[in-house]
C-alpha cells in the first residue's frame, strides 16, 4: 500500500556528512510515523530515529543523538536523514520505514513498510 525508496547513500570520509532521502508513494504519507534504521554486516537491524506524522516530535537513539537529524516534508512525500560527524561505525545499510502507531516506536516489528535500503560507507 505504501512504497518507500531510499537514496543518497555513498562513500564518505570520517567526519563528513550525508543526507539520505526516502520518497514515499501510495497510501497517504502524512499520517504515518517514519523511522530510520540501519544494519551493519553480521549485526541486527537497529533503530536510529523516528518522526511523527506532523514532524513536531522526534526521537533519537543515543548512538546518533546530536549527529543525525530526521525531518519530513509531507508536501513532497519525503523523509530525510541528515547525518553529520560520521564515524566508521556508522557504516551500514540504511532503511526508512513507516509505522501506523501513535507515538514513535523503536522496534522494527512496529514498522509495516520498508524501503530497499541504501549503503553508507564511512572510511577512516
Amino acid at each position: 500500500q505504501v512504497q518507500l525508496v531510499e537514496s543518497g547513500g555513498g562513500l564518505v570520509q570520517a567526519g563528513g556528512s550525508l543526507r539520505l532521502s526516502c520518497a514515499a508513494s501510495g497510501r497517504t504519507f502524512s499520517r504515518y510515523a517514519m523511522g530510520w534504521f540501519r544494519q551493519a554486516p553480521g549485526k541486527e537491524r537497529g533503530f536510529l530515529t523516528a518522526v511523527n506524522w506532523s514532524g513536531s516530535s522526534t526521537y533519537y537513539a543515543d548512538s546518533v543523538k546530536g549527529r543525525f537529524t530526521i525531518s519530513r516534508d509531507n508536501a513532497k512525500n519525503t523523509v530525510y536523514l541528515q547525518m553529520n560527524s560520521l564515524k566508521p561505525d556508522d557504516t551500514a545499510v540504511y532503511y526508512c520505514a513507516a509505522s501506523q502507531d501513535y507515538g514513535l516506536p523503536t522496534l522494527p516489528t512496529r514498522y509495516v513498510y520498508w524501503g530497499q535500503g541504501t549503503q553508507v560507507t564511512v572510511s577512516s
